[in-house]
């Protein structure tokens, strides 16, 4: 993936596959894992391929309360 790939490839419709794919998963993807509180690494070297890493904690950081007002054992 060259570098103007890399920039954009979080943006709304962006796509480096021409008309191919509805140019929303890498955006939707790296909002619900935003929204989760975790991240997207990507490491790539063109040419040769991309890596994605995922994490998502367990628990949202900011959040003690499960639904409906239980409270979460930490």
């Amino acid at each position: 993936m060259d570098q103007d790939a890399r920039e954009k490839m979080f943006t709304l419709f962006f796509t480096s596959k021409g008309s191919q794919g509805t140019e929303l998963g890498l955006f939707i993807a790296n909002h619900v894992i935003d929204q989760h509180g975790g991240y997207i690494k990507v490491e790539s070297t063109l040419g040769e391929g991309t890596c994605f890493d995922i994490s998502l904690p367990r628990v949202k950081p900011e959040e003690s309360v499960a639904p409906f007002g239980k409270p979460i054992d930490i």
